[in-house]
């Protein structure tokens, strides 16, 4: 089987699922259906998710299984991120850094023990 297009070969706009067809049996389903964000990837992109989470998020170790830099590991983890879209809204009344939990602390919002459960979590 081939891989899903997701983008028009003529204006690369986003395609729209319209079918659907069961393998075993051949029902048809016709509507509009959206892809989800990780069905958007490019197929590039998706091989670096599954290999990411083959290596449980462990970038040195996508580094060593795709046999490329530390930084363009990142760098292309990035990528996926901005292609997901825009990232979920943080918990009311969550720090959103590492500065703002040190900031929290500096003005006493937050004890000392407080702050460094918080920062592990990060």
């Amino acid at each position: 089987m081939h891989p899903v297009p997701t983008e028009c070969p003529v204006c690369h706009d986003d395609l729209l699922v319209t079918r659907l067809v069961c393998r075993r049996c051949g029902t048809v389903l016709k509507n509009r259906f959206e892809l989800d964000a990780l069905s958007r990837l490019i197929p590039e992109q998706r091989h670096f998710v599954e290999v990411f989470l083959r290596c449980e998020g462990k970038l040195n170790c996508v580094q060593d299984a795709l046999g490329i830099s530390y930084p363009t590991v990142r760098s292309r983890l990035d990528e996926v991120i901005r292609a997901l879209g825009p990232r979920a809204p943080e918990p009311a009344g969550a720090p959103a850094s590492r500065q703002e939990i040190l900031a929290r602390l500096a003005r006493q919002e937050i004890t000392a023990e407080e702050a460094l459960t918080l920062l592990e979590t990060l």
